[in-house]
């Protein structure tokens, strides 16, 4: 790996900076994949919009990003991480812009798209920088100081995004991109060196990334319009197999070239393999429930949009202030017990969730639910991503975690697709605030499962503290 001339301090100005530049610079990415999800309604109504174009609002968004993470990773390698950082920061701007303009759901859906390209281009870049730049002896501090910080616009997200919908119009939720931007922009200009990877592979993965992003398209697309078209419309029908053909092409093409962006031999440790398992099973569950609870809270049980974002605070904020303490818990006494007893805590919770009704006190039902769905997820979050790391070789733990990240939007984005269809809701259900209730309910009830099932995979598969 290419380090800077002189490897930074984090207690010099420079470093500072660099931590200023790429907390704010993945910090929009994280930020606006949580303020978007209380303006839906809003987006719904003002746009006229169903429950399946709310979805694309979110897979949109999601389909690009989980598609592109991995390559996006091998260009910044490449191509120096500081220009494809700036690049993407560049274009989840221009895509902002264009959100916040569009006339219609299909300009929203295909500017949350873009938004995506953008997302990809950044996320990784963010953190390999920080990696590159810093000195031994500061990297794992530097790297607490940028988690730490992400998980503060991650906590903010949802308040933050009521308060714009409530106060001034949804979209202000994408205008706000712009200001932190031009921030980025100007202090990585002049502060974070380049840096880049001198054994990256020379040719970069287009055929896989390419047949990634046809493969999740094609499912998703079949997964949001079987609700509106039917199991046997034509269009279903062929998308369905067109991803599911995309999926099988990318797996074979990935397991014979030289340099794939998914290197399948990871997933031959069984450890590896059961942990990003259930990383999808419990990032489905949070992405799935996540798109439904806010619709819940303005259009069943009457808050507003700023009220819905407050309250929506209990999960993060425990997250925040659990996640270091449950990480090194796992380490202590291996990750099996954190790793099953947190998702079934996570899935009560989010059964719990399941009891709010119109005229009842927040703190009587919505917000205990959330406390121990927070919980759950504390116990998770932290060791599941350890987990992967551990479990992959010597010199693959950047590769790891970007599999990881991306298994996890994986899982969010298909969750998204799924759940309204499961759980019986039409195209406008969400203006229904009785039948939405009852699908709601049902969604919970399958977010749950989800969940439980991550923590039965780890109790059966994480049996060594170590794997051999």
């Amino acid at each position: 790996m290419e380090q800077p001339d002189q490897p930074l301090s984090l207690a010099s100005a420079r470093g500072r900076w660099v931590i200023v530049a790429t907390v704010l610079g993945s910090g929009l990415a994280m930020l606006d994949s949580t303020v978007v999800n209380v303006a839906l309604p809003t987006i719904g109504r003002d746009l006229h919009g169903g429950v399946a174009a709310l979805q694309w609002v979110i897979t949109g968004y999601l389909l690009t990003l989980a598609a592109l993470l991995l390559i996006a990773g091998s260009l910044s390698d490449r191509y120096g991480r500081r220009r494809v950082f700036l690049i993407g920061v560049g274009w989840f701007t221009a895509a902002s812009v264009l959100c916040g303009l569009a006339p219609s759901t299909t300009a929203l859906t295909a500017a949350r798209a873009l938004q995506g390209v953008g997302g990809a281009l950044l996320t990784p870049g963010s953190l390999a920088i920080i990696e590159a730049s810093f000195a031994k002896e500061d990297r794992a501090a530097a790297i607490g100081a940028w988690s730490g910080l992400g998980g503060v616009a991650v906590a903010v997200g949802p308040f933050l995004g009521g308060w714009l919908v409530q106060a001034w119009s949804w979209r202000l939720v994408f205008f706000i991109n712009v200001p932190l931007a031009l921030v980025v922009i100007v202090v990585a200009l002049r502060w974070v060196p380049e840096t880049r990877d001198p054994a990256a592979p020379r040719t970069i993965d287009v055929a896989g990334a390419a047949l990634a992003a046809l493969g999740l398209g094609g499912v998703t697309y079949a997964l949001i319009e079987l609700g509106a078209h039917g199991e046997r419309a034509r269009d279903v029908i062929a998308a369905g197999v067109v991803g599911v053909v995309g999926l099988a092409a990318f797996f074979a093409v990935e397991a014979t070239r030289q340099a794939p962006m998914l290197d399948l031999g990871l997933f031959r440790r069984v450890r590896f393999s059961a942990a990003n398992a259930e990383t999808f099973l419990v990032y489905a569950a949070l992405g799935g429930a996540f798109f439904l609870i806010p619709i819940d809270l303005q259009q069943v049980l009457g808050y507003s949009p700023l009220a819905s974002g407050a309250a929506l605070l209990p999960p993060t904020v425990l997250l925040l202030l659990l996640s270091s303490s449950m990480g090194r818990l796992a380490q202590r006494i291996g990750p099996r017990v954190p790793l099953t007893v947190g998702p079934l805590i996570a899935a009560a919770g989010l059964v719990l969730l399941t009891r709010g009704e119109a005229g009842r006190s927040y703190f009587v039902t919505v917000f205990p639910a959330l406390v121990v769905f927070g919980l759950g997820l504390s116990f998770t979050v932290a060791p599941i991503t350890s987990t992967v790391l551990a479990a992959a070789p010597t010199g693959k733990a950047g590769l790891a975690s970007a599999i990881n990240n991306c298994v996890a939007r994986t899982g969010s984005l298909l969750a998204v697709a799924m759940l309204p269809a499961a759980s019986g809701l039409g195209p406008k259900s969400y203006l229904e605030p009785a039948v939405f209730a009852a699908g709601y309910r049902r969604g919970m009830i399958i977010a749950a499962a989800l969940c439980a099932a991550g923590g039965v995979l780890a109790w059966l598969t994480m049996r060594r503290r170590d794997e051999a």
